[in-house]
């Protein structure tokens, strides 16, 4: 499976404290915004999310159809088919994309050790 930019998404508790860290680490801005409570910080190749009071926990996230920065990838899988084929090994979805549908879309399922994985397509 083909699944686009790969990145960890933190939930943090003070994102001007979490981004001065980070900015300390070598990062920089490559989206967000302070006034929208998340930031996205890269170095290299490596991004990191940065969400205040968006959700609980941390999670890994993958981006179908980008690459690392954040331009479209012509070959990908859809966000759709790769729940479809999660659901055929016996994952459970979380918020289920709508299969009806095109275009952007997310889900999320859990590894077995409940760790937390979104696939949030854009495009």
């Amino acid at each position: 499976m083909k699944l686009g930019a790969f990145s960890i998404s933190l939930s943090v508790k003070d994102l001007a404290t979490s981004r001065e860290f980070y900015e300390n680490l070598g990062f920089t801005k490559f989206g967000g915004s302070m006034e929208s409570k998340y930031l996205i910080m890269k170095n290299e190749h490596t991004l990191i999310g940065l969400f205040q009071g968006m959700f609980e926990g941390n999670m890994m996230t993958f981006n179908p159809g980008w690459d690392d920065n954040a331009k479209e990838i012509e070959d990908y899988e859809d966000v759709r088919k790769i729940q479809q084929h999660l659901k055929s090994k016996g994952a459970e979805i979380i918020n289920p994309a709508d299969e009806t549908t095109t275009g952007p879309a997310s889900f999320l399922v859990q590894d077995p050790d409940g760790n937390t994985i979104l696939f949030d397509q854009h495009l």
